[in-house]
């Protein structure tokens, strides 16, 4: 099935945040982990690049139409809202607080995170292509 032990691009404890690069929402979630991620944990790539499409390759998963945020930590994939929680889980506080959301049940998380994913360009809007990141972001970017 897999090649190797851990996806593409990543390294042995790196943990990496795949979110779609022209959504203005989860460009807002990637500039919100860039501020918030002070431990610098994360790395992020937008499904759209290279490396984004290689990790989702690695998983099986689709690359032409993704339509969930993915964490990976290590050579495991989180998606939906377990992928969210287990994200702000790491961020500490006051963030760490919406693991009481995991008192809910996971269908009905991944129900309510699906009605955003699944309408978040008419909500939110879409930009005409990836956006890069800017000069100071650039390191938590995964590159070739």
């Amino acid at each position: 099935m897999n090649s190797g032990r851990f996806p593409p691009y990543l390294q042995p404890g790196e943990r990496v945040v795949l979110f779609d690069g022209v959504c203005k929402l989860c460009n807002g979630w990637a500039k919100f982990l860039i501020r918030h991620d002070r431990q610098r944990r994360f790395r992020l790539a937008a499904v759209q690049s290279p490396q984004g499409q290689a990790i989702l390759a690695w998983f099986g998963l689709p690359l032409e139409r993704f339509d969930t945020m993915a964490y990976v930590e290590g050579n495991q994939l989180f998606v939906r809202s377990t992928a969210v929680l287990r994200i702000l889980d790491l961020l500490g506080w006051p963030w760490r607080a919406f693991g009481l959301l995991r008192l809910c049940p996971r269908p009905v998380r991944d129900w309510a995170y699906d009605r955003i994913a699944l309408n978040r360009y008419r909500l939110f809007g879409r930009y005409p292509s990836c956006l890069l990141p800017d000069p100071d972001h650039a390191r938590r970017f995964l590159h070739g």
